[in-house]
């Protein structure tokens, strides 16, 4: 009943403010008296209403952002990725055109790991027993000779590079055909040096070194490295002479290992 009344009420007041220019004023009046009070009731609302907006696209911006910065990391290690394929197939092609220089046959093997014993210049690749890698066995990079297997497993092998303290190899002057024995220094400067040649011997800086082939182990004639000092101590009859290896023992990652022709 009372919400008929009401309803009536409204009606009537409807019509009197259509019809009646004084019921317009009185409502224009409350206008200016319930605009303020509307405005007050309406503040909180909207400043929450704008916190919350405001909250929303801040976590949308910081949630694009991490997007993006995942896209970024993603791409960045594609671009890595394809960096890593350049470089290999460029020491792939180089491999190839090395292994033109060796007799005898030759099969691509990757570095797994190598040693962190600082007094141990070793390396471990991913062939072995199963491949027919031996013992003794020649390891070759693009560049020059690298070092030999020492220990053969089945699925991998342990290679000594020519640095290490243990490994001595014979080696020949390029440009006068002296013979000598290289020797690994055990350094961390990757050095090689010339062991027990007299103070007389015709060598010189810059001097090119290559595999002699004596010993039967290493092929002849491929690079071992580049003489690089030469001093005569005065209390010793033997030169102190040291070698940079020609093979990029601490970046070639792809290495030849070489069967030597049976003769």
């Amino acid at each position: 009943m009372r919400a008929i009344l009401f309803l009536i009420l409204a009606i009537i007041f409807m019509f009197a403010d259509r019809r009646n220019i004084a019921f317009h004023r009185v409502r224009q009046a409350m206008d200016y008296v319930v605009f303020p009070i509307q405005y007050v009731v309406d503040l909180p609302i909207d400043m929450t209403n704008t916190i919350i907006d405001d909250f929303s696209t801040q976590q949308q911006l910081l949630k694009d952002n991490a997007s993006l910065h995942a896209q970024v990391l993603l791409l960045q290690a594609q671009l890595q990725k394809q960096y890593a394929i350049v470089s290999e197939n460029k020491q792939l092609k180089e491999l190839l055109s090395a292994s033109d220089k060796t007799s005898g046959q030759v099969l691509v093997a990757q570095l797994l790991a190598v040693s962190s014993d600082p007094f141990l210049h070793q390396v471990i690749l991913d062939k072995g027993t199963k491949d027919e890698v031996f013992q003794g066995q020649p390891v070759l990079d693009s560049s020059g000779v690298m070092g030999q297997v020492i220990q053969a497993d089945v699925f991998t092998s342990r290679v000594m590079l020519l640095t290490d303290p243990k490994s001595a190899i014979p080696v020949q002057i390029k440009r006068n055909g002296i013979r000598a024995i290289a020797a690994g220094s055990g350094g961390a400067d990757n050095l090689l040096k010339l062991v027990y040649v007299t103070n007389t011997t015709d060598i010189e800086v810059g001097d090119e070194l290559v595999t002699s082939g004596l010993g039967q182990c290493y092929p002849v004639g491929y690079p071992v490295g580049t003489v690089i000092t030469v001093s005569h101590p005065a209390d010793s009859q033997f030169a102190e002479i040291t070698v940079a290896p020609s093979a990029r023992l601490n970046r070639s990652r792809l290495v030849l290992l070489v069967w030597p022709l049976k003769v």
